[in-house]
């Protein structure tokens, strides 16, 4: 059987989250996790580079059939960190787009609902069901990791029950 890689992304224009998974007769195993970082100390022209830059990196040596990806969300109180948040998700899936990575995008509610049963867990909680479903000693850090592997994992979860249902 081949085996299906998942890449999440938890984008951020400081921190950008991924986390690599590979779907297995067991079930969703952990190949990697980390960050993409941009400096605060940069334009933001330099600073999406940096994490479009990151990001094409992480998708050239992981080879993922397919990204899930945290969709864009807004405050009111807010705007302008949707707009920043904005810039750097358009590079994200720009880079999974020159590597033919087709994008899944999934609402952070239901990202959290999938994976503890309330579409409104605290980051804590959040970090405490990764390391459940992967049986880690201690909660990934920062969270930016944790949320990347959730989102990764809502993804296996919500594409298994498409195909049981086809059946």
């Amino acid at each position: 059987m081949s085996l299906e890689r998942i890449l999440g992304i938890d984008p951020g224009l400081n921190t950008t989250g991924y986390g690599a998974i590979e779907i297995t007769d067991r079930g969703p195993r952990l190949l990697e996790a980390g960050v993409v970082r941009s400096s605060p100390r940069n334009s933001l022209a330099e600073r999406v580079r940096e994490i479009h830059d990151g990001v094409a990196e992480v998708i050239a040596s992981l080879k993922p059939a397919a990204m899930a990806l945290e969709e864009l969300y807004s405050h009111y109180d807010r705007p302008t960190t949707a707009i920043l948040m904005g810039h750097a998700r358009g590079v994200i899936c720009l880079a999974a787009a020159e590597a033919g990575v087709p994008v899944l995008p999934y609402a952070a509610t239901q990202i959290k609902k999938i994976l503890t049963g309330n579409g409104r867990a605290p980051k804590l909680q959040m970090q405490q069901a990764v390391a459940r479903e992967f049986g880690l000693p201690a909660p990934p850090e920062p969270s930016d990791v944790a949320d990347a592997l959730a989102i990764a994992l809502c993804h296996v979860y919500l594409r298994d029950n498409v195909l049981r249902n086809q059946d």
